[in-house]
């Protein structure tokens, strides 16, 4: 801050009000970026839960006396580990061959995940997942 040299008093400086400025710029910017944080969290959290909606399925399917009760108890168990993380229906194929013992029953999950679409960005985020399970020889025979 420089004074003027006839009465002492301070003269105004040039950099008066930058700082307001600077935060009307950065604010939105910074805001933008932990909205944008938030949604690949919520993508990478998408990805844990169809990991473990995959394994869920596998295993549920595995355990079952037959193939359609296997096929209904395999989408049952991925569609209640998805329940709060897709925004489209949840779907499970079976990609192994048969139902026949000492074989591996296959499903892949899939379903549309929030993620960028959170942001207004309407960019469908389709993410898949499968797992497989050995058929359990001792599974239910009733």
């Amino acid at each position: 801050m420089r004074f003027r040299p006839r009465d002492g008093r301070p003269e105004p400086c040039g950099d008066r009000g930058m700082s307001t400025v600077e935060v009307v710029i950065l604010a939105p910017v910074m805001i933008l970026f932990i909205l944008v944080l938030v949604a690949f969290g919520q993508l990478v959290d998408g990805r844990g839960a169809l990991d473990g909606a995959a394994r869920d399925a596998a295993r549920a399917g595995s355990i079952q006396k037959d193939h359609a009760t296997a096929m209904a108890e395999a989408r049952k168990a991925a569609e209640a580990n998805l329940a709060d993380v897709c925004s489209g229906p949840v779907t499970v194929v079976q990609t192994s061959q048969g139902f026949e013992p000492d074989t591996l029953f296959s499903v892949e999950v899939s379903c549309e995940v929030r993620g960028l679409a959170m942001l207004g960005l309407d960019i469908p985020t389709t993410l898949s997942a499968s797992f497989s399970s050995p058929l359990d020889p001792y599974r239910r025979t009733a």
